[in-house]
This record gives C-alpha cells, structure tokens and sequence, in this order.
C-alpha cells in the first residue's frame, strides 16, 4: 500500500448509478481508492446519482475531484483529467443525466454563496454501456487503476503547490 499522502482540504466525489453498469463507475473508482490508498486529510464521498445534500460538501472544499463516467467519443475505458477551467467548460454542455441534479447545479450553488473550490478536477472514464447490471464491463474496471494512479497524482501535485 502507497504511503500515506498529506493535502489540505480535499474533497473526491465518486458519482453514478451502480445499477447502470458503466454508469457507476465513479463510484466503483472512489471504492478503489479506498481499498487501494491512503490519504490524508482527504474526504471520500459516494454522491451516487447526486443530490442537493453535496453542495455542503462542495462549498467545504477547497480542492475538488469528481469521478465519474464520461462521454468522450473514445474507447471504452479511455480515461480524461480536466482541470479547472477545463473541467467547468466540459460540464456546461448539454448532456443526458440520470442524476436528480446535475453536477453543474452543485457547482453553481458553490459559486452563487461564494464558496467555489479553487481547484477542480473531473478524472472521467468512457463507458462501453449504461444498461442494467451491478459491474463495469472488463475496459472500464481494468481503467480503475490507472485512474486511480490519476487521482493520486493530482492530490501530489496540489499539496505541493499552493492554492
């Protein structure tokens, strides 16, 4: 097991409905990381297929990953890290979502009270399929993890720059 690994203020959502195979697997990644790292002064959240109870959290953080399935046009298991700027670009296009509320609401609530995360991060992972099971197909699991190594360096990185 890695070592230990010290940030301030860091908040990693896992998003996506487990019953949709590939649609879950923000979550299967956050599950990962737990199993597989430790961290520090990090906060783990399974937001599922989100809700409005999130925007507490999102508003409490300083640094903020999102994991979660994305549409890149790829193949399946492809995997992206958009940060910042980037991350928010990509989230205000249009898209089918199966969430109660969209990611982009939450956000929205954090920059409207003023307390948007300085830095954001979406690690996303192309699904094969949305359709009803309770694992990710072979692609996507043998995606975690790298992903996961993803989510690790980006933490890295963060606490060894100032905000």
């Amino acid at each position: 097991m890695p070592s230990p690994i010290d940030t301030k203020n860091t908040l990693v959502l896992g998003i996506g409905n487990i019953l949709l195979s590939d649609e879950g697997v923000g979550v299967h990644l956050l599950h990962y990381l737990q199993q597989h790292y430790q961290f520090e002064s990090v906060e783990f959240i399974d937001g599922g297929t989100l809700s409005f109870t999130l925007a507490i959290a999102i508003e409490n953080t300083e640094q903020l990953i999102v994991l979660d399935a994305a549409q890149w046009h790829e193949p399946p298991g492809t995997i992206r890290c958009l940060q910042d700027e980037a991350m928010d670009v990509f989230l205000s296009k249009p898209s089918l979502s199966v969430h109660e509320v969209s990611l982009v609401d939450l956000l929205n609530i954090a920059r409207l009270t003023g307390r948007f995360p300085k830095r954001r991060a979406l690690i996303g992972i192309q699904p094969e399929t949305l359709s009803w099971g309770t694992t990710a197909t072979t692609q996507v699991t043998q995606a975690l993890p790298i992903a996961a190594q993803q989510v690790a360096k980006l933490i890295q990185q963060w606490q060894q720059q100032p905000a």
